[in-house]
């Protein structure tokens, strides 16, 4: 499963583009957010998700924004975080890193599009 961690229901933004393209393409998608909503017919998650439960986390959320769910993200243990662009993060990669987890620094939808997800 797919941890988008900025989900939004506003369609302008990439967050809700990639969690709709992730749907169309057949993955399962956990869209955690602050904002109540829906992308396309998936409501958006307001709760974290339990452990075990994610393979990949992609983020939209910028580095500062992210600090809160540092620890939290690499608790679920996933497989790999992809920092789309504006979401680097040097603390999160090397908390990863000693973790095992691998990390992407690479656009999601482009990932998607190009079939290298």
């Amino acid at each position: 499963m797919t941890l988008v961690v900025g989900a939004t229901p506003n369609p302008e933004r990439y967050s809700f583009l990639a969690t709709a393209l992730l749907e169309e393409k057949g993955y399962e998608v956990y869209p955690f957010g602050i904002k109540k909503g829906f992308i396309n017919h998936t409501a958006i998650i307001n709760e974290w998700p339990k452990q075990g439960s994610i393979d990949t986390v992609t983020l939209y959320l910028g580095p500062t924004a992210q600090t809160e769910y540092l620890e939290a993200i690499i608790a679920l243990a996933p497989r790999r975080i992809i920092f789309n662009p504006g979401t680097e993060n040097p603390i999160l990669a090397s908390l990863a890193a000693k973790n095992g987890i691998e990390t992407i620094e690479a656009c999601t939808l482009v990932l998607l599009k190009t079939g290298q997800y």
